[in-house]
Formats: C-alpha cells, sequence, structure tokens
C-alpha cells in the first residue's frame, strides 16, 4: 500500500481565528476545500490538516471530542530545514497567540521546540541532520 498523500483532521473552536493564526505563521489555504464548516491548510504537496468546526468535525466519528486545553490526543510534527527555521516559526506561533509547551532541546544532531495552538493542539517543531545522527549499538 503506498498512500498518495496526507489529510489531517483537528477539530478548532473558532474557524476564522485558527485561519488566522496559522496563516500568521506562514501556511496557505486550498479555496476548493474550505467553507465556513472547513478549510484545508497546505503543509506541502502531499500534507494537509483540515480544521473543521467542532460540530462539522463530531459528524465523522461516534466518539467524544476532547478538549485538547486539557487532554493531548496527538502530537503533530513539522520537520524544518534548519534550527534558524525552528526557531522562526516558534516565534511567529508565539506572537500569533500559541503557547510553548517545553524549552528548547538540542541533541546534538536534533533540535526541537514545541507550541499549542489556539485550540491546544500540540506542534512539535524540529531541525533534524540525519548524517549527525548517533548510530544504534549492536
Amino acid at each position: 500500500m503506498t498512500a498518495q498523500s496526507l489529510f489531517i483532521n483537528l477539530p478548532v473552536n473558532d474557524l476564522p481565528k485558527a485561519i488566522a493564526f496559522f496563516t500568521s505563521l506562514g501556511f496557505k489555504f486550498n479555496p476548493k476545500f474550505t467553507n465556513d464548516q472547513a478549510t484545508c491548510m497546505i503543509v506541502n504537496e502531499h500534507i494537509n490538516v483540515m480544521l473543521l468546526t467542532k460540530p462539522f468535525f463530531a459528524g465523522f466519528t461516534p466518539k467524544p471530542l476532547i478538549d485538547a486545553h486539557q487532554t493531548t490526543g496527538c502530537c503533530l510534527s513539522l520537520a524544518m530545514d534548519s534550527k534558524a527555521s525552528v526557531e522562526a516559526l516558534m516565534a511567529k506561533a508565539i506572537a500569533a497567540g500559541g503557547q510553548e509547551h517545553s524549552q528548547p532541546k538540542d541533541y546534538g544532531f536534533m533540535y526541537q521546540r514545541g507550541f499549542f495552538d489556539l485550540d491546544g493542539h500540540a506542534w512539535e517543531v524540529f531541525y533534524m541532520n540525519e548524517a549527525e545522527m548517533p548510530q544504534p549499538s549492536k
């Protein structure tokens, strides 16, 4: 099996505010998949995040929705091209109202930081140089 693309679905409290937050981080949106209940945030040509109003999202699952401010359901990780890119995206997220959820971590080969978006969803932002990654011991 080979998937062609990935669509991640996230419930949001206020769609216009969520769009404004992610726009300030530099993301674009696909108008073909956008209306008053949902929008499609483009991460890259194969990865998209659907931001769905909570009532609309609830129609896709029989389970109750979590309050991401109280419970973590998942952590979305964005691989960046440099440590400077990690810092730049974090600065934008904090300036737009996101909250940092952990101190920066520098493992030598990998640098990471994290924030909660306006709806409490956890995002990790990291840079990894695989050439410097330690080899597993045998």
